[in-house]
């Protein structure tokens, strides 16, 4: 068993009808609750009992529906590396402000080694990407940018792998 903790409870265990019924829900957050207790071996209730507790303890953030970029027009993915010479709060501020308010911009990364961050984005095109690089280094000031395209996506999921050891 996994044992979460939150601010506001006691330690807790995650047990396996828990990480099937988080299976599920990675699976499709659509499922209504008797479809879920189906396939988790649980009733209605008991399902929406746990479904609350897991998000009352931060398991569960929220839900979202998975859209296909390349259908809605944002058919260049691209990851970002930037290196920079400036680390001190007010710049690490401004860029944490710049990297959440940019939509183009899916996730931002600190990284260790010789890269600072790593940011990924989905842009319509290339064009489209200088303007969102325009726009970046407008903002704060950035020591080194490069960028890798991606030719091919062989997986991109959000679902986490809750049957590991």
């Amino acid at each position: 068993m996994w044992k979460i903790s939150h601010k506001d409870f006691m330690e807790e265990e995650i047990d396996g009808i828990d990480r099937r019924l988080l299976g599920e829900l990675q699976r499709d957050a659509g499922q209504n609750l008797e479809e879920i207790g189906a396939a988790v071996g649980l009733s209605r209730n008991a399902v929406w009992r746990r479904v609350r507790r897991l998000e009352e303890v931060g398991v569960i953030r929220g839900r979202v529906a998975l859209l296909d970029g390349d259908r809605l027009g944002l058919g260049l993915s691209v990851f970002i590396q930037v290196r920079t010479n400036r680390h001190e709060p007010d710049w690490l501020d401004r860029f944490a402000k710049a990297m959440r308010e940019t939509p183009e911009i899916l996730g931002a990364y600190r990284m260790s080694g010789d890269l600072d961050y790593l940011i990924r984005a989905r842009v319509r095109d290339m064009a489209a990407y200088d303007r969102l690089y325009q726009r970046l280094i407008r903002r704060v000031e950035l020591a080194d940018v490069s960028a890798s395209f991606v030719m091919e996506e062989l997986k991109d999921t959000n679902a986490l792998p809750l049957f590991q050891g």
